[in-house]
């Protein structure tokens, strides 16, 4: 799917590149220019030169401050005593509190009543008045509009803004000052602000990079707006800071004219990357964050022999959904695994089973029995393991030590498991 046509000039753009050159100079000194470093060992796995911008490690660990501190700096007097409002689920949240806290612009935040506490206490940790309301985006910025209308409040969008947009392209302008080789850039989709911006500085600075879009499988909302297709939307993704129903008008224009693509990825794709960006790079990155991956490990034939940058956008998971996304990945490489064994229900069958488990190299985590809800006769148990094992290889050959052993094994969650 090409997106792109005729490349326009910058003057037929609401957002220029002179609007992101000095969005930089106005943010020097209050944002970080976020470390850009290479990852040889992601690179080797998908055959790239991959650079990885760590925008999870600003203070409050996404890009979303440049966007906020660049709206947030252009108010008048009036308007910065009357204070802002803003609509997010959490990181242009945190990063319109922030700021707005630093300047002295008293903010309320609205938030969806679905979004991660670990963003709601981070934004109150701001000093922001955070007020929880809607089931999504849309109900919680009707809401946000009319409360900051009768209140009397600027309000701070998330993303549809042109000086949140040149804000958020600030970080293609390091990046290309960092790496002018890059010929790739792969970059997130929600509203849309972040890529808008960064086509906006990537394609004035490189005519001919490549800009490639990404959206959830599950909130295809951008990608429905340009190619006028119909694929449903709804549902719980790990990415939600990209979750977004509606995208944005001023972006849309923009990604219309300057994105060359835009790709879906499945929720599979996304906890892999989470997974690999811990294990591999050592950094924490939300499901949005890990979306650029996540397009490289869908379709890793399309980045091959490329120099590939990519925007690791935000860091703030729920560690408790992080622990999940680990654990279950560990299941898919067949790391961590639940076996069923019928045995006798009599002394000695648990220790003769971990023996041969042992015997194998593999360690039991967890164990339980099941003697009621199970199809074993009446003398016999279902005994139920979790095991830890090397790879997949190492857990077919301890299955096949205990039925060679005379138990009868499942695999629970295979294709042969009960």
């Amino acid at each position: 799917m090409t997106i792109a046509g005729i490349t326009p000039t910058a003057t037929e753009l609401s957002v220029t590149i002179a609007d992101v050159t000095a969005a930089a100079e106005r943010l020097s000194g209050s944002i970080l220019n976020t470390p850009f470093a290479p990852s040889r060992t992601l690179g080797a796995i998908f055959s790239a030169e991959l650079w990885l911008k760590f925008e999870n490690q600003q203070f409050t660990a996404a890009f979303k401050e440049r966007g906020a501190l660049n709206k947030l700096a252009q108010l008048t007097p009036l308007e910065r005593s009357a204070g802002v409002i803003a609509m997010s689920a959490g990181n242009h949240a945190q990063g319109v509190a922030y700021h707005a806290r630093r300047l002295g612009i008293p903010a309320t935040i609205v938030m969806p009543s679905w979004t991660p506490t670990v963003k709601v206490e981070n934004t109150r940790s701001h000093c922001a008045t955070v007020i929880l309301e809607g089931h999504s985006f849309e109900e919680a910025s009707a809401f946000a509009l009319t409360y900051g209308a009768e209140h009397g409040l600027s309000f701070i969008h998330p993303f549809d803004d042109p000086a949140v947009i040149a804000g958020q392209g600030t970080i293609a302008l390091e990046m290309l000052a960092s790496q002018p080789g890059l010929d790739t850039l792969v970059v997130p989709i929600g509203g849309g602000g972040l890529i808008a911006g960064m086509a906006v500085a990537a394609k004035a600075i490189k005519p001919d990079i490549r800009i490639i879009g990404v959206e959830a499988q599950l909130y295809p909302s951008m990608l429905n707006a340009i190619k006028k297709s119909s694929l449903p939307i709804g549902g719980d993704t790990l990415a939600e800071g990209i979750a977004v129903v509606t995208p944005g008008k001023t972006t849309r224009a923009i990604i219309e004219r300057l994105v060359d693509d835009i790709v879906l990825v499945r929720e599979s794709d996304l906890e892999r990357a989470i997974t690999l960006l811990l294990t591999i790079e050592k950094t924490v990155v939300e499901g949005a964050g890990a979306a650029g991956l996540a397009a490289m490990i869908a379709d890793p034939k399309r980045y091959s022999g490329h120099k590939v940058g990519l925007v690791l956008c935000g860091g703030n998971i729920d560690t408790r959904l992080l622990a999940s996304v680990l654990t279950r990945e560990l299941a898919r490489d067949g790391r961590l695994s639940r076996l069923a064994i019928d045995i006798p229900d009599r002394p000695g069958q648990l220790a003769r089973v971990s023996g041969v488990i042992g015997d194998a190299g593999s360690n039991v985590v967890e164990v339980y029995h099941q003697r009621v809800f199970t199809d074993v006769p009446a003398k016999g148990t279902e005994l139920n393991l979790v095991i830890e094992t090397r790879d997949r290889d190492h857990l077919e050959k301890v299955v096949g030590d205990l039925r060679s052993a005379g138990y009868v094994v499942f695999v629970k969650g295979s294709a042969s498991g009960r």
